[in-house]
């Protein structure tokens, strides 16, 4: 058991690292339509379930709040809400390549949502990224706070969150069971071959 928590918690902080390393990789090389900085709350989420989702989310924003920009804390919410989705679907259906899907779509339609409430009840709707350029023109164009906010972010939200919920189905996917099958309850179900059964 002992083991078992120790493996969990170094897990999680490499999480946590590739959170931080992938999301400030891909921000600095302005790749359109990814972020990449929840794959590790994803990964821990569906084998793990969503408390550890949520702390690996939470403490991604922190980081990121020291090492990045202090405008990354307040989104400690929304990365937390991932291990929530993600962590619930997987105990509930699986992580299959379905569910991940599933997962990918819900949260490319929730983050954004949430995102956009923090921004504008914290940052007026503008958070000194490239979004803030499409923020500004809907608002022009005449769209409500809330609109101009959400529709430059669900894009991006949607692709980002579905490549990444299928990348962690397939990094699970290739993980031998021996590794982790000694994990929690809250594992997720691997998708079984009729040979196999």
């Amino acid at each position: 058991m002992r083991n078992q928590k120790t493996m969990i918690i170094t897990l999680g902080a490499l999480a946590v690292a590739i959170n931080v390393i992938a999301g400030t990789v891909v921000g600095s090389l302005k790749i359109p339509f990814l972020f990449l900085d929840t794959v590790g709350t994803i990964f821990m989420s569906a084998l793990f379930g969503p408390l550890w989702g949520v702390l690996v989310g939470i403490l991604t924003n922190l980081v990121l709040g020291v090492t990045k920009t202090y405008t990354s804390i307040p989104f400690a919410l929304v990365n937390a809400i991932v291990g929530l989705v993600v962590g619930w679907i997987s105990v509930k259906r699986g992580y299959t390549l379905s569910s991940s899907i599933i997962a990918g779509v819900i949260l490319g339609i929730v983050c954004p949502a949430v995102g956009s409430v923090i921004a504008i009840g914290v940052f007026g709707g503008l958070t000194g990224g490239a979004q803030d350029i499409a923020v500004l023109w809907l608002k022009q164009a005449g769209s409500s706070l809330f609109a101009a906010a959400f529709l430059p972010r669900l894009f991006d939200n949607l692709i980002d969150k579905i490549l990444s919920a299928i990348l962690v189905y397939y990094i699970i996917k290739g993980i031998p069971q021996s590794l982790i099958r000694r994990s929690e309850p809250s594992l997720p179900k691997r998708e079984v071959s009729h040979e196999a059964k």
